[in-house]
């Protein structure tokens, strides 16, 4: 076990955190609520290197600015690369968009604007709800045997179908051509692709 810290030594480590948890907190452009965990973040890998001071070779105030210093470039190199990971900086959906702006940027997103469309999700209702009713509509104006073909495709790939025995590659590619020719005529050509992807 190392020996305890001088009182006055405490000081100048909590001193020294402090001053550098600001620096580093000014640096960084983050709310004020981040400023103690930064100084707990720092403090906590200056505790842990501690039983490296030498005294023989300087003050620990130089000590405690050295390692400071070094821990606070690696959180700031850090949060840069989570930053850019994310594309910028967060912003809270609490706040003003724009400037003199009395709605705030949550107010002002559509639905399509959501975290869902981001990730490639048809984040729009009523589309996808008018979608349905088209498909319902064009599917009850079709053939038995087409509307069992759709359901099928609706469940599976083709090449399932194939290594089922529904029939070959070939003629399920041309029946595949044809219904895609007949829903596009009855006006669900491209919107019936976008339906079976969701």
């Amino acid at each position: 076990m190392h020996p305890p810290i001088s009182r006055h030594h405490l000081a100048c480590i909590l001193d020294e955190a402090d001053l550098a948890a600001r620096r580093l907190h000014r640096r960084l452009c983050g709310p004020a609520a981040d400023l103690d965990d930064l100084r707990q973040d720092l403090l906590i890998d200056l505790i842990c290197r501690l039983p490296a001071f030498d005294a023989s070779r300087g003050s620990i105030g130089a000590f405690a600015g050295i390692v400071l210093r070094n821990q606070a470039s690696r959180i700031a190199l850090k949060h840069h690369r989570d930053r850019c990971s994310r594309g910028g900086a967060l912003v809270s959906l609490d706040a003003p968009f724009g400037p003199g702006a009395t709605d705030t940027l949550g107010e002002t997103l559509s639905q399509s604007d959501g975290l869902a469309t981001w990730h490639g999700q048809d984040g729009d209702e009523f589309a996808r709800t008018d979608l349905r009713h088209d498909l319902a509509r064009v599917l009850g104006q079709l053939a038995p045997a087409a509307r069992l073909f759709c359901a099928a495709l609706g469940q599976c790939p083709l090449r399932n179908l194939v290594a089922r025995g529904v029939g070959s590659r070939s003629a399920l590619y041309r029946r595949t051509g044809e219904l895609r020719f007949d829903l596009t005529a009855r006006g669900l050509g491209p919107a019936w692709d976008g339906f079976r992807a969701a």
